[in-house]
This record gives structure tokens, sequence and C-alpha cells, in this order.
């Protein structure tokens, strides 16, 4: 029973890769990317890498790595290789369009991408079960109709940028291959991810609010300046989503073709710092103009896609839970401490 991740030198796949593995001892995984593991992702696998084979291959052409999984048995698919364009925290790079510079590039892998796999997949024989990995892009920034409840996977669904597009057209991919083939196929809606191996690759190098102060207050600063306190965001732990996902790759059934995995609530930028300067004595955040603020967020968005996740869906199928926000804070600036990731 082999497992196939891909994306998975980059940041949340190789959290999955390893949790996949950490979680059984006879498991196996196939990590395909088209960057080959960096001295982190190395360091990362090591305890495992007698049980991870790298294929280091463009997910677009699938000539280049099918030969290579010839023979691996592949029984489960996370297909998580994307190109994530977002550039976002400073009123400079708020001003900067990624998606402009590569637009053609963004479409072929979010999209073409996920068309290479499905096919792959369908011609695996004891193929039990393909997860897309979506995002929370695929939402619109207002929403649910009640103020106060949590977005759910219904409804809701209108992206405007090129990320988000990609995203919900592969999900509607995904989920007719499943029906013309008949492969148990479901996306997962992510949030704002953080966590274990949260770093600039080829392919994302935008960083969480959570990262950023992490970062900040391993590296010394006494204050973290930022346009509010009061902004916030549905944040989730990349061992957390791993969790929920293999949470998924195992129920004998999927109900639904879309789940959300979230923390399910929200926390504030002043609530995150605080915690750091728990761990951190001397730390404050210190509200100064956009202009020259560290970390640059719109306190009125609170809904739609920057609100809370409603997660019922998937803690009902499968009991996941992913741990309260602050347990995995804690743990995550451990890491950071012991790491010392770029």
């Amino acid at each position: 029973m082999t497992l196939l991740v891909t994306g998975a030198t980059g940041f949340v796949m190789s959290v999955m890769a390893r949790h996949w593995l950490d979680s059984d001892p006879h498991a196996r995984v196939v990590a395909l990317d088209a960057a080959p593991p960096d001295e982190a992702a190395r360091r990362y696998f090591s305890p495992v890498a007698d049980r991870l084979k790298l294929v280091v291959a463009d997910v677009t052409r699938p000539e280049t790595w099918t030969d290579a999984l010839a023979g691996e048995e592949i029984t489960e698919i996370v297909h998580g290789a994307t190109i994530t364009p977002i550039s976002r925290g400073t009123v400079a790079k708020a001003r900067h369009e990624p998606e402009a510079e590569h637009p053609r590039r963004i479409i072929d892998v979010n999209v073409m991408g996920t068309v290479a796999v499905l096919d792959f997949a369908r011609a695996q024989a004891g193929l039990r079960r393909v997860i897309y990995v979506s995002s929370g892009a695929v939402y619109r920034a207002h929403g649910p109709d009640r103020a106060g409840e949590p977005l759910p996977e219904d409804g809701y669904v209108a992206p405007r940028r090129l990320y988000g597009i990609s995203k919900l057209a592969s999900e509607l991919i995904a989920e007719r291959y499943g029906d013309m083939f008949g492969l148990s196929v479901a996306s997962v809606r992510l949030s704002s991810v953080y966590g274990t191996m949260d770093r600039a690759t080829a392919s994302r190098n935008f960083r969480h609010v959570p990262n950023r102060i992490v970062h900040r207050a391993v590296e010394g600063a006494t204050r973290i300046t930022v346009n509010t306190l009061d902004a916030a965001g549905d944040y989730i732990h990349a061992e957390d989503v791993a969790a929920g996902i293999s949470a998924l790759l195992r129920a004998p059934t999927l109900r639904y073709g879309v789940y959300n995995i979230a923390a399910g609530v929200t926390t504030t930028t002043g609530a995150l710092i605080a915690w750091a300067a728990e761990k951190f004595p001397g730390l404050h955040g210190e509200v100064v103009d956009a202009a020259q603020a560290d970390i640059v967020q719109d306190a009125g968005l609170t809904g739609g896609m920057w609100g809370a996740y409603d997660i019922s869906r998937i803690v009902a199928q499968t009991g996941w839970r992913p741990r309260p926000v602050r347990d995995a804070f804690d743990a995550y600036m451990e890491w950071i401490r012991t790491q010392r990731l770029g």
C-alpha cells in the first residue's frame, strides 16, 4: 500500500507525507514534486527516508514521472501540487500582483496538473481514494447570510483571482472524473495554514500571520508593528491538516465531495502576539500607520473566506478534530525555536 503525494517537498504536503509515514510503520509514500528537496525537507524526511521515494518531475508532464511510479501499487493519492501566487503583508507587497507575472503557468499547473494526476489515477487498479487539496480561496469574501455562523461548504463560492478560480475548476474536474470513472474522490478546502515546514519555496512564498509573528519573536524583536490588532483569521496548523486528510483517506466511504479543513474559529492578531509574548517576554504589538507596519491586515474582512469555516462535515464523517488553536500555536513556536527555518 503506497500513498502518492504531489507537491510533497513543499509546505503542507511535506507534512502530509511525514504524517502518513509516522502513523503507520508499514506505509510507503511516493513524493512527486517539481523541486528537489531542500535542506529543510531532507532533514525533515530523514527519519522515514527508507519508506519514502522521491520523484522530481513536472506534474503537468506525466511522461516524465509515470514510468518512475510503475509497480508502486498506489492505493491513495493526495494531490497538492500547486502554484500559490499570493502577495500580502505590507503595503508595498499588497500593490504587487503576482498572478500577472505567469498567469498561463498558474492555470497549467493548478488545472492541467490536476487532470494529469486524475488520468494517472483512473489507470491504477488498486486505487482506493483521491483527495484533491483545494483552498478557502474558492469562497467569496462575505457570508454566511446569518452573521456569526461558520462558513459551510455549500454555497458562498465566488473566486475572483486565478488561484481560487483554478482551485474551483480543479474541484469540479475531480468530481467529474470520479463520476465518469468510478473513483472515490473528494476535495478539501483549507483555511489559513501555518506550522511545521512553513517556509518560502519555489511555488509558495507567502507567510501567514502566525509565521511572521513567531519568526519576529525568535529573531529577538521586542515589538511587532501592525496596522490593527483586531484582524482575524481561521488559522490551522499543518499537522492538523495532515491528520484531517488522513482521516478522509481512511474513511470507509465519503458522503460528500467537499470538506472544509480548518480550526473552525477565528483568532485575532492581537491574541497571537499576546500568546507569543508569554514565550518571549518583552514582545508586544504596536499599532502604526499601514505604510510603516510589519503586518498589514484589513480588520473589516470578517466573513466568507476570511471568517471561521464550518468543520462539522468532516467531524461527523471521521471524528477528526483540530487541536485548540492556542495549543497548536504553542507547538509551532517551540518548533520554530528549535528549527530556525528560513
